[in-house]
């Protein structure tokens, strides 16, 4: 298997602690911006798409107004 190929958490080993801290920070990023991405695309539901997949307006304005370093 070559570095490209391997899975980041066996190529992370293989770094020195400030890539790690790096990476680590990239991934917390990443994660950040998919949740503030999906927030807003519930927040945008219309009321029979809410319906649909078992949500309330009220329940999708809540979940939408979370910060993203909420899970």
């Amino acid at each position: 298997m070559t570095a490209l190929t391997q899975p980041i958490a066996l190529q992370s080993a293989a770094l020195p602690p400030l890539s790690r801290l790096v990476f680590a920070l990239a991934g917390t990023v990443l994660v950040w911006e998919t949740r503030r991405q999906t927030r807003r695309a519930l927040a945008r539901l219309e009321p029979q798409h809410l319906r649909d997949i078992g949500l309330t307006a009220r329940d999708a304005a809540t979940e939408a107004a979370k910060p993203v370093w909420r899970g």
